[in-house]
């Protein structure tokens, strides 16, 4: 005897071979041995075999109509044998009764299972919100099918088109769209970014990257609300003029110089600030603007301002206008250049020049100052800076010899070509400007502590840097204390520290009082900001340097179309790619000599730091900002063997 019975959701057969009351040993079509439970049998049947009677049981369910076997159904609770028998019209034989039972059980959305062999017919309204859902369920997987097999063909499906952000920066994985892309790059092998790219949705890598950084951080755009500040014309005007000290690129000019020989012989020496906080009142539109951005956001070739263009116009140290200013006079002693006295001023100064750095360092520089070479604008001026800035330098206790190895890189960007050039640090102009800047920094800090006024500091200990509303030293600089307050064009902190200077210049109560929480807000906020901001710049920087290379490489084939191959090198390898030099860092880790692109170069053998050598550069990837390169040789071993 063979039985036809449910266990664990599906339908099998076995013959029986011992047959207790509440439990049977049984037999599958397999020689598979298992016992199972009385209850779980459904039909007992001699005839046919095991595997013709599931053949055949399977082939009756199919033919079943299912919505003629719901409308014979009896509005309550059924078992499958009462339900065959009004199917088929006769009391039904053990494969026919089998049929209508997987017919039942494989229409749950016609049949509700309530218990072994029994079910209950669907409402109407049920069945046919259930076919609905089915319905929308098949037309939903064939439009994924679809997307799929467009994107696997690297064609774009029209419905991708505006929802290119969501699918590259925040996709979701409920949606149609993200589960065909993503069922396609498993398919291709390649990522949600390359494969888009393969199908022309990407303008350009470039703006891949950007507009990955603006969707998570200016949601809105960066557009700016109509604001108008006041230029604050009735402010005393300084009797100086100053000039100031900037890249090329700079419209944000925060800081200017000026230097005058007093009655007595002594030098005063000007360090102005623009003063946006003179026109920009706390809580109002400018302020949320500016509270809302925290910083300037750069990258080579443009910016993200952190204030509007109309503002940042009447705030900018521009030449030839008479700005608003937050200046601190120097008198230093003419003979010694030691600083006798200081003194903080709100005025409008006239700005004569705005010196920039690439046409000023050729005649601005050690081996001018050397030879005495004056004949410049402001020649005077900057030598006795120069030396200024060596005082100030050590009074700090820092040796002058501190910074001269190491190297700031800076990137132009114009018609899609990157220029990359470097600036020692250390030189004059860099010194110059930055020794005066820690000097006002440190001093409008030892201001607000010493009248117990809030602010917002820098500070390092134990090589850490941190922020804190509490004054301390630090470390790096040697400064007892250090205010950010040198920038407040560009950073939201130094804004916020101005007030304060301002408040306490005008004998005024401070705009923020100890333990503000609005001076918590921001520092929390600024640093989270900047510290996003600071990452987006270095990615920037490193696709223009891989930009750069291409660039390289382009030139290379245009002089020389039949690249040479490696001395010795076999007549099937590979033609050589773009030679580069590096500088081994540790491991396998290099950095490029003429750019500052680290990349892992695993063929390179072990070598100490800070060896020298020469790579040949492979793929590289705009997408992943990466880069496959070839070690070629030690440049010691190349000298050796030429």
């Amino acid at each position: 005897m063979n039985i036809f019975y449910e266990e664990d959701g599906a339908f099998k057969v076995g013959t029986i071979l011992t047959d207790s009351t509440t439990s049977l040993q049984v037999e599958s079509t397999h020689g598979k041995r298992s016992k199972i439970k009385a209850a779980n049998v459904l039909l007992r049947f001699a005839q046919p075999g095991l595997s013709e009677f599931m053949a055949q049981a399977e082939g009756i369910a199919a033919d079943i109509d299912v919505e003629f076997l719901w409308e014979c159904c009896p509005p309550d609770e059924f078992g499958f044998d009462t339900l065959s028998s009004e199917y088929f019209g006769h009391a039904p034989n053990p494969v026919e009764a089998a049929g209508a039972l997987i017919r039942l059980h494989s229409s749950p959305m016609h049949f509700y299972k309530k218990g072994k062999g029994r079910y209950k017919a669907a409402p109407p309204e049920a069945l046919k919100s259930a076919l609905a859902s089915a319905e929308k369920k098949r037309l939903q997987a064939a439009l994924q099918a679809r997307y799929t097999g467009e994107l696997t063909a690297f064609t774009l499906p029209p419905e991708f088109a505006g929802k290119l952000p969501y699918l590259l920066y925040k996709p979701d994985r409920n949606t149609l769209e993200v589960k065909a892309l993503e069922a396609a790059c498993a398919a291709t092998h390649l990522s949600a970014a390359h494969l888009l790219q393969r199908c022309g949705a990407l303008p350009s890598t470039q703006d891949y990257h950007l507009q990955r950084f603006l969707f998570e951080n200016f949601p809105h755009g960066t557009g700016f609300p109509e604001i108008t500040v006041d230029a604050h014309p009735e402010l005393p005007l300084a009797e100086d003029t100053a000039f100031s000290i900037d890249d090329a690129t700079t419209t944000e000019i925060d800081d200017a110089l000026s230097v005058r020989q007093l009655a007595n012989g002594n030098w005063r020496i000007g360090v102005h600030i623009a003063a946006p906080a003179l026109g920009i009142a706390p809580g109002s539109a400018g302020d949320a603007i500016a509270a809302q951005r925290l910083s300037t956001v750069y990258m080579p070739g443009d910016k993200i301002t952190m204030l509007p263009d109309n503002v940042v116009q009447v705030f900018t140290l521009s030449a030839d206008n008479v700005c608003p200013s937050l200046s601190m006079y120097l008198e230093v002693d003419a003979a010694t250049l030691a600083v006798i006295g200081t003194e903080s001023r709100i005025e409008r100064i006239h700005i004569a020049a705005n010196l920039r750095h690439d046409t000023l360092e050729p005649l601005f520089n050690e081996g001018t100052l050397a030879a005495g070479k004056l004949d410049y604008s402001f020649a005077p001026e900057l030598t006795l800076l120069w030396n200024f800035a060596q005082k100030l330098e050590a009074a700090r206790g820092k040796s002058a010899d501190n910074s001269t190895q190491q190297v700031d890189y800076n990137f132009y960007v114009e018609n899609d070509h990157v220029t990359i050039t470097t600036r020692q640090r250390g030189s004059p102009i860099d010194k110059v400007v930055s020794e005066l800047m820690i000097f006002v920094n440190s001093e409008w800090g030892r201001l607000l502590a010493e009248n117990n006024a809030a602010g917002i500091y820098r500070t390092q200990s134990n090589g850490k840097v941190k922020m804190s509303t509490v004054p301390a030293p630090h470390q790096g600089l040697g400064v007892a204390q250090y205010l950010w307050s040198s920038s407040p064009l560009r950073r939201y902190v130094d804004f916020i520290n101005q007030r304060q200077i301002i408040s306490l210049v005008r004998g005024e109560a401070p705009v923020y009082a100890k333990n503000d929480t609005t001076l918590f807000t921001v520092m929390r906020d600024f640093d989270a900001a900047y510290t996003l901001y600071n990452e987006f710049q270095r990615n920037m920087e490193r696709y223009w340097c891989l930009r750069w290379i291409q660039q390289e490489q382009v030139a290379r084939e245009a002089l020389s179309p039949t690249l040479s191959r490696d001395a010795g090198a076999g007549a099937n390898e590979p033609l050589r790619g773009l030679l580069v030099d590096a500088l081994v860092l540790r491991e396998n880790l290099v950095k490029l000599t003429r750019i500052p692109l680290v990349g892992r170069i695993p063929s390179l053998p072990e070598l100490p730091p800070n060896t020298r050598v020469t790579l040949e550069i492979g793929d590289i990837d705009l997408l992943d900002l990466n880069f496959h390169a070839r070690f070629v040789a030690a440049v010691e071993a190349v000298e050796a063997t030429a």
